[in-house]
């Protein structure tokens, strides 16, 4: 197992450079002057100061040669300061991925919680009123744009009713419930799409397993239904809801960008927004770069779970 996980570490590092070029070849790409976006707005320079605050950040040196700079010096922790406000990325970064992980962890909560249930559910009473109900909740899930979501929940819990606390974000550590007040809309909003997947993934692996003879024979040895489905089918019906976890970190990550931004929720999302807008590269690149790190990581402890999970797999062969 662990050279298997080592052999996956290392295996991570051209995918983290293959990333983090292309992000930052994309953002000089965009239009605009990195030097004058560095000095920030309102500030009025002539050609021949914007030139020595190229030279001073290496902006008129090949890109290949200003990613390599950055990489040198993100690979000791360096990852240089926001234009934005002057302060080094990696603090910011380490403020706004607590709260990412907070709301992320809330939304994949809920998608678990309600996803797996409602699949086995759905399973079990197949081709009956409450399964069609189930598959037509989850095809609704996944067509429905979180965005839009998000934004139906504001206008219906927040502005109508008034149940529910539609911007802002509170430290759930300190203030549980307040914290999870501001949390329930946009990671509902969030995990959605994620629910509905692993709801029809978990439907789909349950009818595979319950027609699988060793069930046949566990209800002929006279064990409740019970424990045959939550104790001998769910186990074996969850590997491929663990193939749905490790795929669905990337789109948690990917929607947090616009969720964060439409509730206000200070993490990395809504960091990374403003960063584009203020072209300002370095926190851009740091942002992605712990993005990606997050989500090869999510995808190694899935396949750690298989293994956990079938103890047939083997990663040492």
């Amino acid at each position: 197992m662990w050279s298997y996980i080592i052999r996956r570490l290392i295996h991570m590092i051209p995918v983290m450079l293959i990333v983090t070029f292309m992000v930052y070849a994309l953002m000089l790409a965009i239009p605009g002057d990195p030097a004058r976006a560095l000095i920030g707005p309102g500030e009025s320079l002539d050609e021949e100061q914007l030139e020595l605050i190229r030279k001073e950040y290496n902006l008129d040196r090949p890109v290949i040669v200003q990613y390599g700079l950055w990489l040198g010096k993100a690979i000791q922790g360096d990852l240089g300061r926001s234009t934005q406000n002057q302060r080094p990325i990696a603090g910011e970064l380490r403020v706004r991925a607590a709260v990412t992980l907070q709301f992320g962890l809330v939304a994949w909560i809920l998608a678990i919680v309600i996803g797996v249930p409602l699949g086995i559910v759905s399973a079990v009473y197949r081709g009956k009123p409450v399964d069609y109900v189930a598959t037509v909740v989850s095809i609704g899930g996944v067509a429905i744009p979180n965005f839009w979501l998000g934004i139906m929940c504001i206008l219906l819990f927040g502005v109508k009713l008034g149940w529910l606390p539609t911007q802002g974000y509170v430290d759930i550590w300190q203030y549980p419930l307040e914290g999870l007040k501001h949390m329930v809309l946009p990671a509902f909003a969030l995990g959605i799409t994620s629910w509905a997947l692993i709801m029809r993934q978990s439907r789909s692996a349950m009818l595979e397993v319950l027609a699988q003879d060793y069930m046949r024979t566990a209800r002929a040895k006279g064990l409740y239904e019970r424990t045959v489905i939550w104790i001998h089918a769910l186990r074996n019906a969850l590997l491929p809801v663990v193939t749905v976890f490790g795929l669905q970190t990337g789109r948690i990550f990917a929607g947090a960008v616009v969720i964060e931004t439409l509730f206000g929720i200070p993490g990395m999302g809504n960091f990374m927004v403003q960063a584009i807008f203020a072209q300002d590269f370095m926190a851009v690149q740091g942002a992605v770069l712990l993005m990606a790190v997050a989500v090869l990581v999510a995808n190694l402890v899935t396949d750690v779970l298989y293994a956990w999970l079938d103890p047939r797999i083997s990663f040492d062969d």
